[in-house]
C-alpha cells in the first residue's frame, strides 16, 4: 500500500514538475523573446488589417540596429497602448515633406533623396500635420503608418502636437520590438472563429 501512494505522489510530483517548467519557458518566452498582438483599427492599411493576428520579436533590436521600413510595435511617450507603425527615418537624417512626397536628407540637409515605399500605392501623398513640414531625426527612430490618413505617428507627436516636451521620436524605451510573423485573420478565422 506504501508503495502505491508513493508512487502516486511521486507521478504527481513529475506532472507538477514538468507543467511548472513547461510554464516558466512560456513565461520567459513571453517576456523576453515574443509577444503575440492582435492589429486594433486601420492605421498600416494596406499591410496590415484589422485582427490580423502579429507576433513580435522582442530581442532583434537589442542585437542589431533596424533599418527603414520595418514594421515595429512601442509605447510612445505619454500614451499608455501599443501602436504599431513602419520606421521611415534613421538616426542622424533629416524627414522632409514636400509636395506629398517624404524626402530623406543627409544631417547637413543637403542632399535629399524621394523615399521609395513600395510598399505602397504609388499614387498616395503624405500630407502634413501640425504646421510641420522638416523633422531632424537626431538619436532614435520616426516612424509613420502605411495608411497615410488616417492614423497618428510621429508627423504630429502621437497627437500630442509636439509641444510641452513631446517627441516624435520612438526610443528604445517605447520600443516593444519588431514584427516578424503575421498570421491574416481569415485564415486565423477558420480555427478559432
Amino acid at each position: 500500500m506504501r508503495n502505491k501512494v508513493r508512487n502516486i505522489l511521486l507521478e504527481i510530483f513529475d506532472m507538477l514538475s514538468f507543467f511548472v517548467l513547461v510554464l516558466g519557458i512560456v513565461l520567459f518566452v513571453r517576456f523576453f523573446v515574443a509577444n503575440p498582438y492582435t492589429v486594433v483599427g486601420s492605421s498600416m492599411a494596406p499591410t496590415f488589417s484589422e485582427n490580423d493576428f502579429i507576433i513580435v520579436d522582442k530581442i532583434s533590436q537589442k542585437l542589431w540596429k533596424l533599418d527603414r521600413g520595418d514594421v515595429i510595435v512601442f509605447v510612445p511617450q505619454w500614451k499608455t497602448i501599443p501602436y504599431i507603425k513602419r520606421i521611415i527615418w534613421l538616426p542622424w537624417e533629416t524627414v522632409k515633406i514636400k509636395d506629398g512626397w517624404i524626402q530623406i536628407c543627409d544631417s547637413e540637409w543637403e542632399n535629399c533623396d524621394v523615399l521609395q515605399e513600395p510598399y505602397l500605392p504609388e499614387w498616395l501623398q503624405t500630407k502634413t500635420k501640425c504646421g510641420i513640414t522638416e523633422f531632424p531625426v537626431y538619436t532614435w527612430y520616426f516612424v509613420m503608418w502605411d495608411n497615410r490618413w488616417f492614423s497618428t505617428d510621429s508627423l504630429c507627436c502621437f497627437w500630442l502636437w509636439c509641444y510641452d516636451g513631446a517627441t516624435y521620436e520612438v526610443t528604445d524605451k517605447d520600443m516593444i520590438g519588431r514584427v516578424f510573423f503575421r498570421l491574416l485573420p481569415s485564415f486565423w478565422n477558420k480555427f478559432y472563429g
